[in-house]
Parts: structure tokens; sequence; C-alpha cells
């Protein structure tokens, strides 16, 4: 493949995906009923060209949108809760949740929030929560992702940081799923080579989590298998190549599919990288990415059978052994930290992680049961370095 494909997909929802489709974005918001659409980004991103291509698209569309931009790297209850009031002060009839996890997440939850009475926790991913939403009461979303990393723009939750136990929580309601999804790789290409690694290893972190959990899932599987392939074969050319939208379109593709398939479940990879962030402000891609070799080595004894069919479809020689390798040097060539010190997390807070770690709700997906001492084992072995 030498040029940048373009399709519609409606799996697991409409997805525009192909270079320059940002400018479907007024037709797709007038799709979805939207008149005076709320796009919520994050600040940094409030600030470049390509969010004020995004309002112009809308307002030649003949919409009248207004933007939220006051959400934290890791989004709080607090700017949720001042972007609900931005969006019914402004009578806006829709939300387009622009940008990586931050400004996806948090404009999903706004516009799930936008029609609700009862407090947010009220709606964590716990049991059947959910039903306790109004479901008329959720405004239309459209999802742009301008990274390649969460997948959170075909995912049915957002992660909430509650400032008040500096605990990430997941919302979760079936209908935050957007109803149209504009994937462009073209979005992509100035993120920062940080940002770019950090994001596209959150992406295997979630293809690999979801293969190695112990619940049923085979269409689960097969997705996170083809999605750590186009991890493996672009995520360096994208760090060295900036401007490769074929890669940075399979990049895309892949922390679509990563969500798609982390439906299965997660592990102690994001068990453990929630409490991080929450504690320090790390970015959570970048964060999964220095817990992955550890966590792979913790799970040894019950992932290494699959791990050697997923190393044959990688052409990766070796087995478990091999790919861990792999996931090591993949690590070293795109700069990753060896240990949390590289990303200025030290153990004065190790017993505080490991206990939230083991509550975390992807913390059941594990292969292997995170207990409080193996989570203390996994934080030890990421600040040392011990493989």
């Amino acid at each position: 493949m030498t040029t940048t494909p373009s399709a519609n997909w409606n799996y697991p929802t409409s997805v525009r995906f192909g270079a320059g489709r940002i400018k479907e974005l007024g037709k797709c918001a007038a799709l979805l009923g939207m008149k005076r659409p709320l796009l919520v980004t994050d600040p940094g991103l409030a600030r470049l060209p390509m969010t004020a291509n995004a309002l112009e698209l809308l307002r030649q569309a003949g919409l009248e949108p207004d933007i939220f931009s006051d959400i934290k790297p890791n989004p709080t209850a607090s700017n949720v809760e001042a972007g609900v009031a931005a969006y019914r002060a402004g009578g806006h009839d829709g939300v387009i949740a622009f940008g990586g996890g931050s400004g996806l997440d948090a404009g999903k939850v706004i516009a799930f929030m936008a029609g609700q009475t009862r407090p947010m926790w009220d709606f964590e991913d716990i049991g059947d929560w959910w039903t306790r939403a109004d479901p008329d009461g959720i405004a239309p979303i459209l999802a742009v992702p301008t990274t390649a990393g969460t997948g959170s723009e075909v995912g049915r939750a957002g992660v909430i940081t509650n400032e008040e136990t500096h605990t990430k929580k997941v919302i979760f309601h079936p209908k935050m799923l957007p109803g149209i999804v504009i994937c462009d790789p073209e979005l992509t290409v100035g993120m920062p080579r940080y940002f770019t690694v950090g994001t596209g290893m959150d992406a295997l972190a979630h293809c690999l989590e979801a293969y190695s959990s112990t619940f049923y899932h085979p269409m689960g599987d097969g997705i996170a298998v083809e999605g750590m392939r186009l991890v493996f074969e672009n995520l360096k050319r994208v760090a060295e190549t900036p401007d490769d939208l074929v890669a940075r379109g399979h990049m895309m593709s892949a922390a679509a599919m990563g969500a798609v398939a982390f439906q299965k479940g997660l592990g102690a990879i994001h068990a453990l990288s929630h409490p991080v962030g929450a504690l320090y402000d790390t970015h959570h891609g970048m964060t999964n990415a220095v817990f992955m070799p550890y966590v792979l080595d913790f799970n040894r004894s019950a992932i290494a059978t699959k791990i050697d069919r997923l190393a044959g479809y990688l052409g990766i020689s070796g087995g478990f052994d091999g790919f861990l390798q792999a996931v090591l040097d993949l690590r070293t060539a795109l700069d990753v930290p060896h240990t949390l010190d590289g990303l200025k997390v030290d153990g004065a807070k190790a017993a505080k992680i490991a206990e939230m770690a083991i509550v975390d709700p992807t913390a059941g997906g594990n292969p292997i049961e995170l207990t409080l001492e193996g989570a203390a084992e996994i934080f030890d072995a990421a600040l040392t370095g011990r493989l």
C-alpha cells in the first residue's frame, strides 16, 4: 500500500476513515442533529490551527459552534462539571469530542452528564450502575481523534479523575459510544514525538492486555493480534518520519482496534498506570509503556502459550522470550524510559499505588490475580528495572 486508504466503517460505530476527511465535520455534525455543537478539547489543541479550522468547517456548514477547553491531561470531575455548565449555558445540542484521550473522554462524559440529575460517580462502571442514567438526557456525540492511542473515539466510557481520592474512575453507558467518528491521519502529523510514542504504546498496551486477558472473547483476540502487528510495523515509522500518512493511518487503526478489543478486559499494566497517573500526573500511554515488560514477566506462567502463538503471527522468533525482547527493543528504539525514574516517579507512594491498583476496575482482567503483594512486586520491578 502506497497511499492512505479511505473507507466507511460501521464497526463498532460509523467511522469515516481517511486523509482529509475532517472536511466532512459539518456534514457529520448535522447528521447527528447538531445545530449548536460544543467542541470539547484540551488547552493545547485549542490554540492550534487545526482546531480553528474545525470550527470554521462547522460554521461553513451553517452551524453555530462554541469551544470548551478547560481540561487537564488527566480530566477531573471539576473539568466535567465546568463543561456541563458551559454546555447548558450555551444552549448546545451536541458535543464534538476533539483531541487525544483527555478531550475525547471529557467530551463524552460532558455529553453524557448534560441531561442527568444524579451525581457523576453514580454512573461508575460497576455492575448495572449505568442503568441509573436517563438515556434521553445523553447528547449526541461526534468524536474526532487527533492522536493514535487511546481509541476512546470508539469506546463507551470515559476515564475521569476524582480529585478528592486521587483515583481514576470509569464512567460508562452504552450510549456514550459516539454516533459518528472521523479518523483523519492528517490530524496526527503535528504531534510531538513524545506523544506519538506514548499514544502508540498505549494502543499496544490495549491490544496486549486484551489478548492476554482470560475472559472469553475470540473476536477481541483477533482484533488485538492484528492491532499489535500494525503497531510493531508502524510506530517506529511515524516516530522517525512524522509525515508518513500511511503509517499514521495504520496507527490510527491500531488505536481504534485496541479500544474495541479491550472490551474483553485489560490488566495490571493499566491497573498500575492509573494510580501512578493520578498521583504523579504522568502521561498515561508512556506510563503503560514503562510497566509493560514487567507485567509481561509477572504474567508469564499464565500467558506463555498465547504469547508463543502471538510471536509466531508477528514473525518474532523465540516465543515468549522473543516477544518480551521485541517489546524491550521497541521501547529502546522509541526512547521509552526503562524504569519509572524516567517518569519522575519514585517509591515514596509505592504502598498506596499497590492498594489503588488492586481495586482498579482494570485489575480483574489480569491473567494472574493481582494481589497487594503482586502489585507491589511489579511496581518495585518497574522502579528498579528488574526482569
